[in-house]
């Protein structure tokens, strides 16, 4: 095996999870999420000759995740005022296929999240995978100050979407 692809894998075992909720938290469906998914792994494998290591491999791998789905959003978002028709019209929460496995409380939370705004649910994503606020600031690209704002915001919001409930 290349070096190259080593890397790619050894990368992929350690954070591939954290790009599937990554993806999942930008997609409303399975098939969103999935497509989603490949196209994460492949924007990170065509970037790995590029890291110089500036950054964690994490940070690294969540940017170029992150960046993925902003474009994915704007392709959808594009098509659909084209006057494309959706294969599947948008849900307002997360995909009932995903919510079937997960306890009821889960997709309360779930639900909660989806329901959050974008710039909130995006940090809080992120948040939630253990990245600092100076690292999702580098991932999003907005400052730290403006990280802890939407963070504070984002769990606000979530608490009062639960019903106060500090579980």
């Amino acid at each position: 095996m290349d070096p190259l692809t080593a890397r790619f894998e050894r990368l992929m075992g350690a954070y591939g999870s954290a790009v599937g909720r990554t993806a999942r938290s930008y997609a409303k469906t399975v098939a969103e999420r999935e497509d989603l998914e490949q196209d994460m792994a492949l924007a990170i494998w065509r970037a790995l000759p590029s890291f110089r290591g500036e950054c964690s491999e994490r940070t690294f791998v969540l940017r170029i995740a992150h960046n993925q789905a902003l474009s994915s959003l704007s392709r959808r978002r594009a098509r659909r005022e084209e006057g494309e028709v959706p294969e599947h019209l948008p849900a307002d929460g997360p995909d009932p296929e995903v919510l079937v496995g997960l306890s009821q409380r889960m997709r309360i939370v779930f639900g909660a999240i989806h329901a959050l705004p974008f710039g909130q649910r995006q940090v809080l994503a992120l948040s939630l995978e253990g990245l600092s606020h100076e690292e999702i600031a580098e991932v999003v690209g907005i400052s730290v100050g403006n990280v802890a704002v939407r963070v504070s915001r984002a769990r606000t919001e979530l608490k009062r979407l639960l019903g106060g409930h500090d579980e």
